[in-house]
C-alpha cells in the first residue's frame, strides 16, 4: 500500500514536560489503523499535532495526497483540514444551538466557493449552489439515517446520535485521513456495536484511511488493521491485533509487571 501520512522523529514539549517524544508512524491508504494506550499517553497530543490544532516542537508531517506532497508542520488547522485531514474530539464539539443540517453545512463551507458579487447581490449561481450543497448535506445524513432530524437542534441529539453528527460532520468536508478520537466513549455496549459497524461502513463507503483513539478493546482489535502504542510520549509498539495483544511491553503498560 502506498504511503499517505508520514511522520517522521515528531516532538511536543510543554515547557519541561515532552508529552510526545521522537514517534515516527505512517498511515497507508485506505486502511484503519488505531492508536491505543494507557491515559496520559500523548495520544490526543498527537492527534492535535497531526491535524494543527497545536504546533510541534521538532520533526516533520507530511502528506502525500492526492493532490500532491504537503508538510504540515507550519499549517494552521484550516489549512490542514482544506488538504483533507479532518477529525472528531474527546469532547462532542458541535454547535449545539444549531440544527443537524446546519452542522453538516458549516462544514461543507471550505468545498463550495461562491463569488463575493453573487454572494452579496444573491445573483443566480449563489442559489445554485446553496441547493446543490444543501442537497448534497442531506444526501449525507441520509446515508447515517438522519434524513428524519435534519431540523432537530444538535443538543437536542441523544448522546449516541451527537456523535454520529460529528462523524458526518467530519466527512463533510471529504477527507483523505479521518481521525477519531475516542468515539466510543460514554456508548453503552448496543451503541458501540452500532459504532463499530458505522466506522466500518465509512471506511468502506467513502474510501478514506482512518485513524482511531480508543480504549474499548474489543472494538480496536474487531476494527483495526494495524495499531501503534503509545506510552508516556513514547511509541511502544506497532503491528496487527495479535502481535499487540501478545505483546510484553504492551501488557506491562496497561496492567503493570507481575512479580
Amino acid at each position: 500500500m502506498t504511503s499517505l501520512l508520514q511522520v517522521d522523529n515528531l516532538v511536543k514539549n510543554f515547557g519541561g514536560l515532552t508529552a510526545v517524544s521522537d514517534v515516527s508512524l505512517h498511515l497507508n491508504n485506505n486502511e484503519l489503523v488505531a492508536l491505543i494506550g494507557p491515559n496520559g499517553a500523548g495520544k490526543t497530543t498527537l492527534f492535535n499535532l497531526l491535524t494543527g490544532v497545536i504546533p510541534a516542537t521538532s520533526g516533520s508531517i507530511v502528506l502525500k495526497g492526492t493532490n500532491g506532497t504537503f508538510a504540515l508542520n507550519d499549517k494552521k488547522a484550516y489549512q490542514i483540514a482544506k488538504l483533507g485531514l479532518s477529525r472528531t474530539f474527546q469532547n462532542i464539539r458541535l454547535f449545539k444551538n444549531l440544527s443537524v443540517i446546519d452542522n453538516v453545512l458549516i462544514a461543507m463551507t471550505s468545498r463550495y466557493k461562491e463569488g463575493f458579487l453573487s454572494s452579496i447581490f444573491r445573483l443566480p449561481n449563489y442559489y445554485k449552489t446553496e441547493q446543490r450543497v444543501t442537497e448534497d448535506a442531506k444526501k449525507l445524513l441520509a446515508l447515517f439515517e438522519l434524513e428524519d432530524q435534519t431540523d432537530v437542534l444538535a443538543k437536542n441529539l441523544p448522546y449516541g446520535t451527537q456523535r454520529r453528527l460529528e462523524i458526518v460532520r467530519a466527512l463533510a468536508t471529504k477527507p483523505q485521513i479521518l481521525f477519531l478520537d475516542e468515539p466510543a466513549a460514554g456508548m453503552n455496549p448496543e451503541e458501540t456495536a452500532n459504532l463499530t459497524q458505522l466506522i466500518l461502513k465509512v471506511q468502506h463507503r467513502f474510501h478514506i484511511t482512518i485513524l482511531l483513539i480508543e480504549h474499548d478493546m474489543s472494538l480496536v482489535m474487531n476494527l483495526a488493521e494495524r495499531i501503534y502504542v503509545l506510552d508516556h510520549g513514547s511509541l511502544l509498539a506497532e503491528g496487527n491485533p495479535d502481535e499487540i495483544k501478545s505483546n510484553p511491553k504492551v501488557i506491562k503498560a496497561y496492567l503493570g509487571e507481575g512479580e
